[in-house]
């Protein structure tokens, strides 16, 4: 269900019933005559649908992470925050771009309307841009030809599981952030679906080399073994974009997740 329609057509019931109850129904009633109660609901919940329309749709948006793809940054069951306008101020339900303000940057954690099924939101990094040449082959991230920089530091322990992976520390763009590399799972990319612009893409036994389209964003998740994302279905068009994660704000299990992961 798309949420963002929902409460649009909630915002648009509730106001018309405010402006039809206090430009028309409240002028022809009696003094001591009470208004109908679906009047008299409808018109009280418009102040706050409203509130909370524009908080959704322009400034800041809640999501919550519900898979493993961006451990160690983001665990299953953290509540997020995403910034809906640093990316530019996009018009709701539709998703159209009204006013550029900033484009996405390698590094970023951006969430976003899965290509394939725009219904859902996915949430990756950013690691290529358009026009990048993005190579991931025998689990080494390289843009433009240059290597990512890439250094172990200790490892991971998956308390659902009870057990370890290697966790290395990555730099794109001006921040650090930590990865999760399993050095025994096969290099080469097992799931591929056919995408827009698959040609940009070519796949090998060591891994994808991929160019990134105009207008198009290559995303990858933290937990790169354990991650769907561009390697497999293809890049990010602009048009999809939600926003940029940047706080998380609750974790029922842990409180000292409840912060900023940058």
């Amino acid at each position: 269900m798309n949420f963002a329609l929902i409460l649009f057509l909630l915002l648009v019931i509730t106001a018309v019933l405010w402006a039809a109850d206090r430009f028309y129904a409240r002028k022809r009633r009696a003094p001591d005559e009470p208004a109908p109660w679906w009047v008299e609901y409808g018109a009280s919940f418009f102040p706050v649908i409203l509130i909370v329309f524009v908080l959704r749709s322009f400034l800041v948006e809640p999501f919550k992470i519900p898979s493993g793809s961006m451990i160690p940054t983001l665990l299953v069951g953290d509540f997020i925050l995403v910034n809906k306008w640093t990316y530019g101020i996009r018009l709701p339900v539709i998703n159209q771009k009204i006013i550029p303000v900033g484009d996405p940057q390698r590094g970023d954690v951006m969430v976003f309307r899965f290509p394939s099924d725009p219904s859902v939101d996915y949430i990756k990094r950013v690691v290529g841009l358009p026009g990048d040449r993005v190579e991931y082959l025998n689990k080494r991230l390289s843009i433009n030809g240059e290597a990512v920089a890439l250094r172990a530091e200790g490892e991971f322990l998956h308390t659902d599981r009870l057990y370890y992976s290697p966790r290395y520390v990555e730099q794109l763009g001006k921040q650090e952030h930590a990865v999760l590399i399993e050095d025994d799972a096969p290099p080469y990319v097992s799931q591929v679906v056919d995408f827009p612009f698959r040609e940009n893409c070519t796949y090998t036994s060591a891994g994808v080399r991929c160019v990134v389209p105009q207008d198009h964003y290559f995303v990858m998740g933290d937990n790169r073994d354990g991650s769907y994302d561009s390697r497999s279905w293809g890049f990010v068009p602009d048009e999809n974009i939600v926003g940029r994660a940047f706080f998380i704000w609750f974790n029922f299990n842990d409180m000292k997740r409840i912060g900023s992961f940058h």
